[in-house]
């Protein structure tokens, strides 16, 4: 098996639920404490091994593409004024990767969205990554997926178990443990009703993927909202070959919410050498388990 060197970054959304932030700046954009998000992912792919990004973009989202370019009149004033930490780091970014970008020109859904990298991709296996999860953990989530795709030499998804009422809001799997936190999928299920969810097993935005999810998805259809749901495409390949499911290592924050871009800006600080005492010692000043 080889090893997979391309991963798709879905931004082409609208990021409705961040308005009017994102009237003119790309949800993607927004910062953790001093970086964008996107970038969180971007690294968390480069230290798995990928070698190739393939953003997915839709109009406005032009600030990512400058975000990962140079910048050489930024460099040449970092550089006069003597500021040779930050110099380092804006040129660490456009090096991180190759990147290349593919305009979706509709918002048709998640699955769409992957589609449309067809021809980019090629026949090949390649990882997905979702701008909305944010995975601290010890090994990048991607390459926990990674080294279970080498084993199985099949598509793998990252799941969570959730609270029984939040199954409305994922994708949810159906599948036998194989024990390590590793399921062999049987079914999935588009954002089920609690009541007729197989499990608590919830599918994040980490995935890997073997190349006929392309043609699954090309047959799959629109959903009500017109949409085509990349579980639904993963359904369609199910039948075909296995899929698996690994509870990964570490801790996810949901950053498509106000409150977990909240949480995961509050930890992501404490966590900073630079940041992380003096901000601690504001959050108890605040004493905040005496207010309403």
């Amino acid at each position: 098996m080889s090893q997979v060197a391309k991963a798709v970054f879905p931004a082409a959304g609208l990021g409705t639920r961040f308005l009017p932030a994102t009237k003119a700046q790309p949800k993607e954009m927004l910062p953790l404490v001093d970086k964008p998000a996107i970038q969180y992912v971007i690294e968390e792919a480069v230290e798995s091994g990928i070698r190739d990004v393939i953003i997915v973009t839709g109009r406005g989202k032009n600030a990512i593409e400058d975000h990962f370019d140079r910048s050489i009149e930024l460099e040449l004033t970092l550089e006069a004024r003597g500021k040779t930490e930050q110099l380092e780091e804006i040129r660490r970014i456009s090096d991180l990767i190759d990147l290349c970008y593919v305009r979706q020109k509709e918002a048709l859904g998640l699955g769409h969205a992957i589609l449309v990298t067809k021809d980019v991709v090629g026949h090949e296996p390649f990882a997905v990554l979702l701008g909305d999860d944010i995975v601290d953990s010890r090994v990048p989530c991607l390459k926990q997926l990674l080294q279970v795709h080498a084993a199985r030499g099949a598509s793998v998804v990252a799941v969570e178990r959730v609270a029984p009422e939040r199954t409305r809001d994922y994708g949810v799997i159906d599948g036998t443990s194989l024990g390590g936190g590793l399921h062999q999928v049987n079914d999935l299920v588009e954002k089920p009703e609690p009541s007729k969810a197989p499990s608590n097993l919830a599918i994040i935005g980490r995935y890997v993927l073997m190349p006929e999810v392309f043609a699954e998805l090309a047959r799959t259809g629109a959903d009500a909202k017109g949409e085509i749901q990349l579980t639904n495409g993963l359904k369609g390949l199910l039948a075909r070959q296995p899929i698996f499911a690994l509870e990964f290592e570490g801790k996810r924050f949901d950053t498509g919410s106000k409150i977990g871009f909240l949480k995961a800006t509050v930890e992501l600080a404490l966590k900073r050498a630079d940041l992380g005492k003096e901000f601690r010692d504001y959050l108890v000043s605040l004493n905040l388990s005496g207010r309403d």
